[in-house]
């Protein structure tokens, strides 16, 4: 028997926001597939905004609550996206 046909691509996106003054770790602000991943991205070219690409991390917050804090078990991985845009910000500075 065939296999099913694959369903098509839809892109996933999610924003992250961490203001250490009002919560312990990063909260997730937005997440979306198809056409509302395609907004959070295109929001976030738009601001300058660096993106950062990781299938594993965004079937987790694919599954965590809007408005929480990121799950434990990211920590790590979300604090090396915060080192990578804190990197790429003051690359910019530099250019500037």
């Amino acid at each position: 028997m065939p296999n099913p046909p694959l369903p098509p691509y839809q892109p996933k996106a999610a924003a992250l926001k961490y203001d250490k003054e009002k919560s312990a770790a990063p909260k997730l602000t937005a997440k979306g597939r198809g056409m509302v991943a395609e907004k959070i991205i295109a929001l976030a070219e738009a601001e300058g905004i660096p993106l950062y690409r990781d299938p594993d991390l965004i079937e987790i917050l694919d599954k965590t609550e809007l408005d929480t804090e990121i799950p434990l078990e990211v920590y790590a991985i979300v604090a090396e996206i915060f080192a990578f845009v804190y990197k790429v910000n003051q690359q910019k500075k530099i250019k500037l």
